[in-house]
């Protein structure tokens, strides 16, 4: 996708890892999203598309990864929205095994809701089975294994409804008793820290003091930094979980779609936010902390439909 690649390994990971934090989480699940997906998993008996997992990178596995990639493809084409999709066979899985075993942990980069529902779905399955062994199909679920080096965050930008009763002018005021506000040239952050903001038909850029900036995984995030320092006080949002008044904008859409919804009157004020990393995700997963909601978005994506799971059958997972 516009000149970028991203290569993964596709295979089977297993529950007890998941319950174990070998397969460690940045997120907080919903029941009500979990209880759905379980049942779409035990209704088909199958995960009908992977999980997005990420590990620190490998000498061993980038070498395998891209010794796998240099045969002719099984499956080339290029989607409606441009993204070309290719699928490759691996001919030694034995050797991805062996090298993944000395993975010791990997990360949910996408799909929280839906590692934890294979989860609920296999431990019900095997409640369900006197005969269970350990070796059903159940005991796995899908993903596509991503080396950090090799995945790539877009941002998640926030469109604020209104400026809870202050005009264009005495918001930038208000701003500026946080940090230093100057025009933009540009529409995107030029680093963490720093927050492009939209609104009257102007971009503006807020930076923070770099020493106010907390030592710690999560409130050092960007989204975190904005919703202690702007959204809650400036703007009276203090959930943003259920808030309507503000909504988030994805990075694939770009901050042309920013500029639409605030020139259209849909939001009073657009914010662009700098792209988390890879590393500061799995940090804040090793330390058992949780990301803000709506932090993470990640492109290009596999087509669903591509791999499909079956929990009755189908190939082994080991």
């Amino acid at each position: 996708m516009e000149g970028r690649a991203q290569t993964g390994v596709v295979g089977c990971v297993h529950i007890d890892d998941y319950a174990r934090d070998v397969i460690r989480k940045h997120e907080k699940t919903r029941k009500d999203k979990e209880d759905d997906r379980t049942r779409h998993v035990l209704t088909l008996q199958a995960n009908a598309e992977p999980v997005i997992l990420s590990f620190r990178d490998d000498p061993r596995l980038d070498a395998l990864i891209t010794d796998g990639v240099q045969a002719p493809p099984l499956y080339d084409f290029v989607t409606e929205d441009g993204v070309r999709q290719r699928v490759w066979a691996v001919t030694d899985p034995a050797a991805f095994v062996e090298a993944f075993a000395r993975v010791p942990v990997v990360y949910v980069a996408d799909g929280h809701h839906r590692c934890a529902s294979a989860w609920r779905a296999g431990e019900e399955l095997r409640a369900a089975n006197p005969a269970h062994t350990g070796r059903e199909e159940y005991n796995w679920f899908l993903a596509v294994l991503f080396p950090a080096g090799r995945l790539r965050i877009l941002p998640y930008h926030r469109v604020v409804q209104d400026l809870h009763g202050l005009d264009p002018a005495g918001f930038l005021e208000r701003l500026r008793e946080i940090g230093r506000v100057v025009p933009a040239h540009e529409p995107s952050p030029p680093r963490p820290g720093s927050f492009a903001l939209y609104l009257a038909g102007r971009w503006h850029l807020l930076v923070l003091e770099p020493a106010s900036i907390p030592d710690d995984p999560v409130r050092s995030l960007d989204a975190a930094l904005l919703e202690e320092r702007v959204l809650g006080p400036v703007l009276g949002i203090t959930d943003i979980r259920a808030d309507p008044r503000v909504d988030f904008v994805g990075g694939i859409h770009g901050t042309p779609e920013l500029e639409r919804r605030v020139d259209a009157g849909e939001a009073a004020l657009a914010i662009a936010l700098h792209p988390v990393t890879v590393e500061q995700l799995m940090a804040i997963a090793d330390a058992g902390g949780i990301m803000p909601p709506k932090t993470t978005w990640f492109e290009p994506k596999l087509k669903s439909g591509l791999f499909v799971h079956t929990l009755d059958g189908g190939a082994s997972a080991t």
